[in-house]
């Protein structure tokens, strides 16, 4: 059982009935040690021009990435209509370090991955809490998809909303991923907002393309062509519950994706990489936003 105290910030926080809470220190403590390990492969690598000999994905990795993700939908419908309408509220413990301030993620599973044939299926759960803010404010922030290369950077280095219909906004990011490596994809997006009350909402969204981008910012900058060539992130869903309560916004994100592992022979110089992003990067998401929401850069 946890303590009834704040946790330094080096600490990780197991709460009660869970394992694996990991506060932002911790995740880029992993995420230092992999570069301090594999520094002069990955250095080598990117000389190279990135991560060689990725294949294309085999077998049905669609099919069983959407049929995980029929299932954790549904199981979301049952959650938001339950009494412990939030993650957070699922344990007292955890809940008290969202409240006073702390960026809890945790894999939702045991398991924070699991290997789906040459691909590897990523489900992080995070929450933070926004005090003095409204849920208004926070959705109106969600949807400012303009603003958000402002706030989320240095993953995010360009949005802008293309288009709505509705409460279906569709949007682009141009995501950057940086481990010594540096990896750059374009990604077009469908955003869904459902209110379900004046103090809580959820949405979706869900990555409709996804193209890695060769040579970014150069002359020759291209997209790969993810049926041809070699790409590393593949499938991405998030899921967004927002509620008002305790004089703030509790903000908490579910985000699954599907990339590609390592051939035979590499596993042990890329997996690494590949398994310490997802983590790292849904608590620098969460941060933003609630830095977003409270207007500071």
């Amino acid at each position: 059982m946890l303590e009834r105290r704040s946790p330094s910030p080096q600490e990780s926080c197991p709460a009660s009935g869970h394992r694996g809470l990991y506060n932002t220190v911790m995740l880029r403590a992993r995420r230092a040690a992999v570069q301090l390990l594999l520094g002069p492969l990955l250095a080598c690598a990117a000389e190279l021009g990135g991560i060689p000999g990725l294949p294309p994905l085999k077998g049905d990795l669609q099919k069983q990435y959407d049929a995980y993700i029929a299932a954790t939908e549904a199981r979301i419908q049952r959650e938001v209509r339950s009494p412990a309408y939030l993650w957070s509220d699922e344990s007292a413990e955890r809940r008290l370090h969202i409240r006073e301030g702390h960026t809890i993620v945790q894999p939702r599973n045991a398991r924070a991955d699991m290997q789906l044939g040459n691909g590897i299926l990523h489900d992080w759960v995070g929450a933070v809490f926004a005090p003095g803010t409204t849920l208004a404010r926070v959705t109106t922030f969600l949807q400012d998809y303009g603003s958000h290369k402002n706030y989320y950077r240095p993953e995010v280095i360009d949005s802008r909303l293309l288009g709505r219909d509705g409460e279906t906004w569709t949007l682009r990011y141009r995501i950057v991923k940086r481990y010594l490596i540096t990896i750059v994809f374009n990604t077009d997006q469908t955003a869904n907002f459902y209110p379900l009350s004046s103090t809580r909402m959820i949405t979706r969204s869900v990555a409709t393309r996804i193209a890695e981008v060769k040579d970014a910012e150069k002359p020759t900058e291209r997209e790969l062509d993810p049926r041809k060539e070699s790409t590393i992130v593949w499938r991405l869903n998030t899921y967004w519950r927002l509620e008002e309560k305790d004089g703030g916004v509790y903000v908490e994100c579910e985000a699954i994706s599907l990339t590609r592992a390592a051939p035979l022979g590499l596993g042990w110089l890329v997996n690494p990489i590949i398994r310490s992003l997802p983590g790292a990067s849904l608590a620098h998401l969460l941060e933003a936003t609630r830095n977003g929401a409270l207007g500071r850069h």
